[in-house]
């Protein structure tokens, strides 16, 4: 099989993660978890949000995580911005990349941003002018590519259409997100082929959730395809308030010990990865989501 010989992940625990944690994760806890993960290899990180607080009080302490951070050479440190008012304050509080994020089902944007498609993207545009202007990159997320917990089933031209939309807008990568993880690897093959045609695979990557445990198998039949860079969260933190029933993202340590047994390169030190995901765990007092994180810290216990 012709699989990627090197993969890039993007690590989404501190923001995608954290975010639904119903405790709100000390600022000190989140600087710690970044700077480690940073240390393990990873070359993305996506740092924090620019939300308002009032929606997503656990981001409240954007800056001061952003701002707080030792820096790693050769790490990106990104940001969520659904606005220029959030934009604006990220590229001060010093992100090297912004993300935005659509929906590829109708009735998930309206619940999610109060908005259409259609609207949704049009609020976009401001920022990827501003962050040209600057040369900041952006990257695209589109929520619900397979499945919608109120629409059901998306069509993959539907996720496409987004997805390019995101794209010619500017857009260095789209990720294409299993927000509450219904997806299979015929479903997210047939949706990524139908991405694939609207834009180079190389510009794609993969958000699964494991709500169903699919996504690992979701991940090894988009390598099939070509896809090479992938979102995943370190012990599987994370959910999605608006979809009932989802679980975490895939966990990091799962992602990478598939990768690596595979013997493809990702730079990062799964040693070293499965101790964060332990720490983090018993730090914000839940279960450790990452199946090969947790039978690897079994196995170094004997």
């Amino acid at each position: 099989m012709n699989l990627p010989s090197k993969v890039k992940i993007v690590e989404v625990g501190p923001r995608d993660g954290l975010q639904n944690e119903k405790q709100v994760v000390p600022t000190e806890i989140k600087i710690e978890l970044i700077e480690r993960l940073a240390a393990a290899g990873l070359p993305v990180i996506e740092a924090t949000s620019f939300v308002s607080p009032k929606w997503v009080p656990q981001m409240g302490d954007n800056t001061a995580v952003m701002q707080g951070i030792r820096r790693r050479p050769g790490t990106v440190y990104a940001a969520l911005t659904p606005n220029l008012q959030g934009f604006d304050a990220a590229i001060q509080a010093g992100a090297d990349e912004v993300a935005i994020f659509g929906a590829a089902s109708e009735s998930f944007s309206r619940k999610n941003i109060n908005c259409s498609i259609s609207e949704s993207l049009k609020r976009f545009e401001p920022i990827v002018s501003a962050a040209s202007a600057l040369e900041i990159r952006v990257r695209g997320y589109v929520s619900c590519v397979v499945g919608c917990p109120y629409e059901g089933d998306i069509a993959p031209e539907q996720a496409a259409s987004v997805a390019r939309t995101l794209y010619d807008m500017g857009c260095y990568e789209v990720s294409l997100g299993d927000t509450i993880g219904v997806g299979n690897p015929a479903s997210v093959s047939r949706m990524i082929e139908a991405c694939a045609r609207k834009i180079p695979v190389e510009h794609l990557a993969g958000h699964y959730h494991d709500t169903y445990g699919m996504a690992i198998a979701n991940i090894y039949a988009s390598l099939q395809l070509g896809m090479a860079t992938f979102d995943s969260s370190i012990a599987g933190l994370g959910g999605c308030p608006y979809a009932k029933g989802a679980s975490g993202n895939v966990a990091t340590e799962d992602v990478v010990y598939l990768l690596s047994s595979l013997g493809i390169e990702t730079g990062i030190n799964l040693a070293t990865l499965t101790a964060i995901g332990d720490w983090i765990s018993r730090t914000i007092n839940r279960p450790n989501g990452a199946k090969a994180g947790r039978a690897i810290c079994a196995k170094n216990a004997e």
